[in-house]
């Protein structure tokens, strides 16, 4: 349920417009053979166009593709003047969440105007600046690149704040069927996110490119050589993140004391002060009172004073991307995650580099996710048809090592019975959305052990939705929710049913808060205790709204995100085991996740606990991780407050201790621009 991120401005992804209707002349143009045509990739599947024509000085651009039902459709008009700066622009259309949304900027003789759902609408005189918009489409990579090159290697500054520069990294040849080979380079953009973004360019300067193993923008009839080039681009990513691996990381080199800690003990769900704890090597050696600690000779001391020390968080439900991602959780305190789905050889690479300590991440747990062929069929993943190609996924990842297995929503439901047994037999878990025309009832009773999102559970009882991969999945929960009567049969029936079956619940609540609760021009409530800290273009992003809401729903989505609090009360109530996930932003979401469970009404020190023990015991990690107790992995972290009565405190992390190693939150954040 990852939204896809704009990769050349990191604005949470779901700022993206569908167009209006056409002129005429658009149409005649757009058919021409001026048009440069892109194709948009999920994996290797195609999602969607981009097509950019000139109409006299303008470029005009039109931006669609499909993403499981959601998705932009988008027309952008642009001019420059003669050193690449925007002098106008112009967006109409609807977002991915399919939210109208228009934006337009003018600069004219020294004055800037705008208008757009961020920033609100203004004019004043200001110095040339280039406008980044918050909803064009990928064609604005080629502006912005032109005007960074005729920069002659100075900063160009952005508005409404900050500077972009430019970095040319290595040259590609590259080949497709049909076509003579071509000589693409790959640049470096930094200034708007956490790091450099990264995009190809032909040996003519302009926009070829934007890869990744997730989604690519690609010129049209080169799609065969996005795999090579994502792993050039990565490789490049990696000698940035191998520095920082060497700098950053430190290693004692005897053994390491936590003294006068308030340290949590995660299986009894409460501090004990005055502790000591005793690291040697990547293990716990030793866990006691302060007096009766026997420090190893050459030891290196933390004075704790009093502050938290805490097993390290688990994050239950991440798509752990290359690039910052790892940093981002660790900084957090988070150093182990179970990444719910994604490109078989990423999570590989990455949990390889993780563990090896070239590159700065968590502990990785597998889950691999399967679904069958069709238009909302999973963008990345394995697909199956048959029991036999069903069957086949499994065993697939069964034998790279993956824990867990994630059946989506386009799944044929007459597959289901079949995976939850193969994944059985192979000891795998099951878990992920209820498929289209199914309930979360009845993957329950053929034995899905876990169920991904708290929507889903909702669903069980709006009997008006049957297909679950439209839209439909969230709009109506955002409508129904809050006349659920809880205390009714039919639900109290549910929720027996998933303790009887001791069925998990990854309610992911944090990703909801915005959909339903966010408003386009209002700081986003999920991450606005962090907006501060972050990048100027960053912190746009967070204004960008969520779900298309009217007037008159209004409140009734704001009930029904309460509802949705209300459910993970009754889950915890009812006994039923809750794990942490996130679904979103790398860290500081986990953060926001474990603040909503209080505000549903779970105690700090429980919620502390199921984002720890918790966490590990589900995935039968518990013997080696979720605690602080001799002989278990070396992952503790350092928190300046006591999270187990304010649970914000858990925003507070110092030190981080991920397999002995130890970093320093602080510097982790400094290296991807972020404020401490």
């Amino acid at each position: 349920m990852r939204f896809p991120v704009r990769t050349a401005r990191l604005v949470c992804g779901i700022a993206l417009l569908i167009a209006t209707a056409t002129s005429s002349a658009s149409a005649q143009q757009a058919a021409n053979g001026d048009t440069t045509r892109f194709v948009i990739l999920f994996s290797d599947r195609v999602a969607g166009q981009l097509r950019v024509w000139q109409e006299g000085a303008d470029n005009v651009s039109d931006y669609e593709f499909n993403d499981r039902g959601r998705g932009p459709h988008i027309r952008e008009r642009l001019n420059s003047d003669e050193l690449g700066y925007l002098t106008s622009v112009n967006i109409v259309g609807h977002n991915y969440l399919k939210d109208s949304v228009s934006e337009r900027f003018n600069y004219i003789n020294g004055v800037a105007s705008w208008k757009n759902h961020v920033e609100g609408e203004g004019s004043r005189s200001i110095p040339r600046t280039f406008y980044s918009s918050l909803d064009g489409t990928p064609a604005e990579n080629d502006v912005i690149v032109q005007a960074l090159l005729k920069a002659a290697g100075k900063p160009v500054p952005l508005f409404p704040v900050g500077e972009m520069t430019i970095e040319k990294v290595r040259d590609l040849e590259i080949t497709a069927p049909n076509l003579p080979p071509k000589t693409v380079s790959l640049y470096a953009i930094s200034g708007f996110g956490f790091s450099p973004f990264y995009l190809w360019l032909d040996s003519d300067k302009r926009f070829f490119a934007t890869v990744s193993a997730w989604s690519s923008t690609i010129r049209d009839g080169w799609q065969s050589a996005t795999r090579r080039m994502i792993a050039v681009e990565d490789s490049a990513s990696s000698i940035r993140f191998q520095h920082l691996a060497r700098t950053l990381a430190h290693h004692p080199s005897g053994a390491l004391v936590f003294r006068n800690t308030n340290l949590f003990d995660a299986e009894h769900a409460q501090m004990i002060p005055h502790t000591t704890v005793v690291i040697s090597g990547n293990r716990i050696s030793w866990v006691g009172p302060d007096a009766a600690a026997k420090i190893p000779a050459g030891a290196e001391i933390v004075d704790a004073a009093g502050r938290a020390l805490l097993p390290g968080l688990w994050d239950m439900h991440v798509h752990i991307s290359p690039g910052t991602d790892g940093m981002l959780h660790l900084a957090a305190g988070v150093t182990t995650v179970r990444d719910m789905g994604n490109d078989t050889a990423t999570v590989l690479s990455l949990k390889k580099k993780f563990d090896e300590g070239s590159e700065i991440g968590p502990h990785m747990v597998l889950a691999g996710m399967i679904d069958t062929p069709g238009p909302f069929q999973v963008p990345i993943g394995l697909l199956a048809s048959t029991d036999a190609e069903a069957k086949a996924a499994v065993d697939r990842y069964a034998d790279l090592g993956f824990e867990q297995i994630k059946v989506y929503s386009s799944l044929k439901p007459e597959l289901v019975p079949g995976i939850i047994a193969e994944a059985h037999r192979r000891g795998l878990r099951v878990s992920g959305h209820v498929p289209a025309f199914m309930t979360a009832e009845q993957v329950v009773r053929l034995g899905f052990d876990e169920i991904q999102h708290v929507n889903f559970l909702f669903l069980n009882f709006i009997d008006s939705v049957k297909d679950t991969r439209a839209m439909s999945r969230f709009t109506a929960v955002g409508s129904d929710a809050a006349s659920l009567d809880f205390s009714s049969a039919r639900v109290r029936s549910f929720l027996q049913l998933l303790k009887d079956h001791k069925t998990v619940s990854d309610p992911t609540i944090g990703t909801f808060e915005d959909m339903f609760t966010a408003r386009a021009g209002t700081m986003s409530p999920n991450m606005g205790m962090v907006a501060d800290r972050l990048p100027a273009q960053v912190r746009r992003g967070f204004f960008s709204g969520g779900l298309p809401v009217s007037g008159g729903l209004d409140q009734r989505y704001r009930d029904s995100y309460d509802a949705m609090l209300r459910m993970v009360n009754e889950l915890f109530k009812s006994g039923i085991t809750i794990v942490a996930g996130t679904d979103g932003w790398p860290g500081f979401g986990l953060h926001r996740e474990l603040e909503l469970y209080v505000r549903a009404g779970i105690p700090p020190a429980e919620v502390l606990r199921i984002a720890t023990i918790g966490g590990a015991r589900v995935m039968k990690h518990d013997s080696s991780s979720g605690s602080i107790v001799p002989g278990k992995v070396a992952d503790v972290i350092l928190v300046n407050g006591d999270p187990s009565t304010n649970i914000s405190d858990i925003r507070k992390v110092e030190t981080v201790v991920r397999n002995g190693v130890v970093y320093r939150s602080a510097d982790l954040y400094r290296a991807m621009t972020i404020k401490p």
